[in-house]
């Protein structure tokens, strides 16, 4: 392939790889054997956060990453462009397995994540559009009020004071952006905004100033203790990390690992300053509502509205696969939620329709994990929040590779992994029953101002509360 096509076929996969400035072509694939320390497996967020912080804390490691496309190919290069905290995963989960006082100190620690990644951004000059100006949580139904309601109540209980998740009085919410038919909304300082793809290729940018090497368009054939066999050779190395997230599933064995299912995503056309004006959506805001298949948007760098939301089917043979990346009907219940939720942009063309994999583990909780043994690691299991979680699993890495007792090695999520999804098709037909019946009650819901109660009918497939 061409690196003419090439570049148009990666530009093509989302908003965020269409607007990167200058020339998107693939670094030099792997030429021969090599040998390294540490060899990373994935060149997303994850296996570059794990890089950058290697050679941030030894110089003189040396470190390789290798990626089968182009860094940012996959959903570090597509996603919502949120730097969220929050958990990626279940309380419960981590609590009954560390405890409720690590679990809320996890969970603050993804808080402080939101900070290091804008400070990493900052000091490596990564022209990300990062702005930190918290996300907000609206209720437009009753059965919406109900939950978000329960959310702050749950919040609570756990420890989490008003600094850190607080209800909005109407004139508040209205100070940060009108939302047709808003009754309710919670707000959190604790987010901010970036163009993902510019972060990812910045921070690869970053690592190879720091002395990573990376070498892209190499597909691992084999992963094994101390060796990578790629098409261009073999990489040898005393400690092996893997950070393919829902890719992972395409590895021999892996298959049942994670349910992967595709978030999409639309994009506006650049809006004038009047509809903002009228939209008075502070700039960095992040948004999201509380139906069961929820919205989450952000006001890009350029003056769009891009907005993203479950629901994409779910193919049996091929669950990743270029085909799954947009779907008219996705599109479609996107476009009536930003004529409904943001009236002001109705008339607005719709420049751009993309998706990305993520990655869901049996449990819906993400894990991190190396043996020191075998000198071999991993880190995935996201469930669609993974800039925050991808950033903290990379530290976390290093730090288990350089084997510091740091805080990060005791979080709930090291050591933990979830027993694999069930086989085909009862796989697809888990995933297929939860978007259907999401997009039920949410239907139900919508019509009659009452909660579904038969969303409950889902709880053997969903996070445990």
């Amino acid at each position: 392939m061409s690196v003419e096509r090439s570049e148009r076929f990666y530009r093509e996969r989302s908003l965020w790889l269409a607007g990167l400035p200058g020339a998107v072509t693939a670094r030099a694939s792997l030429g021969g054997d090599a040998a390294y320390d540490v060899a990373v497996v994935g060149a997303g967020f994850t296996g570059l956060w794990s890089a950058y912080y290697l050679k941030r804390s030894q110089p003189d490691l040396r470190v390789v990453v290798l990626e089968r496309e182009i860094a940012g190919f996959g959903p570090s290069g597509r996603n919502g462009g949120w730097v969220s905290g929050g958990i990626a995963g279940s309380w419960r989960v981590y609590a009954e397995r560390a405890g409720a006082g690590a679990t809320l100190r996890a969970e603050r620690a993804t808080w402080d994540a939101v900070d290091e990644v804008g400070a990493v951004a900052a000091a490596e000059g990564i022209e990300c559009g990062y702005r930190k100006a918290g996300t907000i949580a609206v209720a437009t139904s009753g059965p919406q009020v109900a939950r978000l309601t329960a959310d702050v109540e749950m919040a609570r209980s756990r420890g989490v004071g008003s600094a850190d998740l607080r209800v909005l009085d109407p004139t508040e919410r209205e100070g940060l952006v009108h939302v047709h038919g808003a009754r309710y909304a919670t707000y959190s300082p604790h987010c901010a905004r970036i163009d993902p793809a510019r972060m990812v290729r910045g921070l690869a940018d970053a690592c190879e100033r720091l002395g990573v090497v990376i070498h892209e368009q190499t597909p691992v054939h084999q992963v094994s203790r101390g060796r990578l066999r790629c098409a261009g050779g073999t990489v040898s190395a005393a400690h092996v990390l893997v950070t393919t997230e829902s890719y992972t599933v395409q590895q021999p064995g892996q298959r049942l690992r994670f349910l992967p299912l595709y978030s999409l995503m639309i994009a506006t056309e650049p809006l004038p300053e009047r509809i903002w004006e009228q939209l008075g959506w502070r700039d960095g805001l992040t948004i999201r509502d509380r139906r069961h298949l929820f919205f989450y948007a952000q006001r890009t760098t350029d003056d769009r509205i891009a907005i993203g939301g479950r629901g994409a089917p779910y193919r049996l043979n091929k669950p990743i696969d270029e085909a799954c990346e947009r779907n008219l009907q996705v599109r479609a219940r996107l476009e009536a939620t930003v004529r409904r939720e943001f009236p002001a942009a109705a008339d607005a063309v719709i420049t751009h329709h993309w998706g990305g994999p993520l990655a869901v583990p049996r449990d819906w909780s993400m894990g991190v994990s190396y043996d020191r043994v075998t000198g071999m690691g991993w880190a995935a299991g996201y469930s669609g929040h993974g800039v925050v979680a991808a950033n903290i699993s990379g530290r976390t890495l290093a730090d288990l590779v350089l084997g510091r007792d740091s805080d990060l090695v005791t979080l709930p999520w090291v050591g933990h992994r979830a027993r694999n999804w069930e086989p085909e098709p009862l796989r697809y037909m888990a995933s297929t029953a939860i978007v259907k019946m999401l997009a039920s009650c949410d239907r139900y819901e919508d019509r009659t101002d009452r909660v579904a109660r038969r969303q409950r009918l889902l709880a053997p497939v969903m996070p445990p509360v």
